[in-house]
Order: structure tokens, then C-alpha cells, then sequence
């Protein structure tokens, strides 16, 4: 089993080769792909490629940083709260969280759009993935206050320091998402992980488009290339593959509950 606990298989680059990229994932031993979503632009096409392949690849709902403004925000989170409200399909609150590196800019709404979707996914008893880039003291200073609420979730693309990994696995029912970051030449993250994260706290993820794992950096990314990352964590922690594949997907299905009964 091998699960790819991150990917975005519903955007425009995928959208010619889709089944061939599906193809290719299950020829690699991916037996689910779970999907975030990003804004309201995006639920047409990850419903559209949930509901084409129904029992693989699985939806998440939730407002993406990069995507609050103050103008729009609360319509947007309306709308994702009128979805959870619609469906249980839904596997987790995400993607969410905070984005500081692009654009400062709207750090307040992107705080109240984080806390009311950590509030939903505590209602609504669902996981919540979190997008954090530059803002991991915003980040914990919001979390911290559900420390003890059975909030539970994945630090999406985790790259940080020891010191970040602590931080985060402090948070006793989350695990880090480990993408192609992992097999980068100037990466350490896998010093990072082999000095302070054990096995169980992982989960692996493509963040397919994005984030293409050696050897095939450069290229778009997809869910099949999870396989090159599931080497490189093999590797950092002197374990066969089968082994530490076996490991994250137990880990992905512990957090991810709600799935279970689909699996």
C-alpha cells in the first residue's frame, strides 16, 4: 500500500492526460490519492475527478491561504462551509493554514480563515491539512489554544528545522507530509528527520503538480513519482521500502479516520 496523501490531480495540468497519470500512479503501487482543495474555483474539477474515479483518489474541503483576500474571504468560506455541511465525502478540512511569502498582506484574514476552519474540523470531526510557509510561529499560536480539543492533521510539506519538527509533533495526533523536498541535492530535511521525526509521524505526499522528486525534477510532478520519495525516506531511516510504505499508510489512515470505512 502506498498513499499519496497530497495531490492536486483536478488542475488544468493535468487535465489531457489524466487517466494515463492514474494509470501511471497505480502501476507504482499509489492505492489512494487524497485531494485538497483550494478555493471555490477548484471544487468543480476535484468532485469531477473524485467522481470519476470513486474509491481512489478522495475529496478535502477547505480554504487555501493563497486564495484569501479581504474581499472575497468569508463568501469563500461560506461556500466551503455550505459543502461540509452537504456532504460527508469529505476526508479532511484542508488545504489550510498561512501563507506568508508572497504577500503579507492579508495575514489577518488568513488568521480568522484558519481558526474558523480548525473550529469546522473539530465540529465535524475531520482532520485538518495544513499549508504553512514562512509562518510557523502564526501558525502555532493559533493551533495552540486546541491543543487538547482531539485536533488532529498533517503539517503539509514539512521542510523545517528540528526545532519546527518538535514544534509540530508536539501536537500529539499530527504527522508531517513529506514530498519530492526530501530527495532536493541541498535538502536537510533528511537530516532533520532521521535525528528527530520517528517513522510513525510520517506520511508521504506528492503535492502533485508541484514539487517533482529527483530524478525527475524539472518536470511536472504526479501521484506515481511518490514512489521516488518513498526511496529517499527508506534510505534516511536504513529501512526497506515495503516496510516504511507499509508504516506511512498506516500512519495516513489513522489520521485521515473518517476514510477508514472507505478502505
Amino acid at each position: 500500500m502506498l498513499i499519496d496523501t497530497h495531490s492536486h490531480l483536478f488542475l488544468e495540468e493535468f487535465a489531457e492526460d489524466l487517466p494515463q497519470v492514474i494509470e501511471r500512479a497505480k502501476l507504482a503501487g499509489v492505492t489512494y490519492v487524497f485531494m485538497p482543495n483550494i478555493d471555490s474555483s477548484t471544487i468543480g474539477p476535484m468532485l469531477s475527478v473524485c467522481s470519476r474515479y470513486p474509491g481512489y483518489c478522495f475529496p478535502m474541503m477547505g480554504l487555501h491561504p493563497t486564495s484569501v483576500n479581504s474581499e472575497t474571504y468569508e463568501e469563500e468560506l461560506a461556500i466551503v462551509r455550505k459543502r461540509l455541511d452537504e456532504s460527508r465525502d469529505f476526508i479532511a478540512v484542508g488545504e489550510i493554514g498561512i501563507d506568508l511569502y508572497w504577500d503579507k498582506t492579508y495575514l489577518k484574514e488568513q488568521l480568522i480563515a484558519f481558526e474558523r476552519q480548525i473550529e469546522w474540523a473539530i465540529e465535524l470531526d475531520l482532520p485538518i491539512v495544513i499549508h504553512a510557509r514562512d509562518a510557523f510561529e502564526q501558525i502555532f499560536a493559533v493551533m495552540e489554544p486546541y491543543r487538547n480539543t482531539g485536533l488532529r492533521g498533517v503539517f503539509h510539506s514539512f521542510s523545517g528545522t528540528a526545532e519546527e519538527a518538535e514544534r509540530c509533533l508536539s501536537f500529539d495526533n499530527f504527522v508531517l507530509g513529506i514530498n519530492g523536498v526530501v530527495t532536493f541535492k541541498k535538502s536537510l530535511l533528511p537530516e532533520v528527520l532521521a535525528s528527530s521525526v520517528p517513522l510513525e509521524r510520517l506520511v508521504l505526499e506528492t503535492d502533485s503538480p508541484y514539487l517533482t522528486p529527483v530524478p525527475n525534477r524539472g518536470k511536472r510532478n504526479e501521484s506515481a513519482n511518490v514512489k521516488d520519495t518513498l526511496s529517499k525516506v527508506a534510505e534516511v531511516y536504513g529501512m526497506s521500502a515495503e516496510l516504511v510504505s507499509r508504516i506511512t499508510s498506516d500512519n495516513a489512515l489513522k489520521v485521515f479516520g473518517v476514510f477508514c470505512s472507505n478502505s
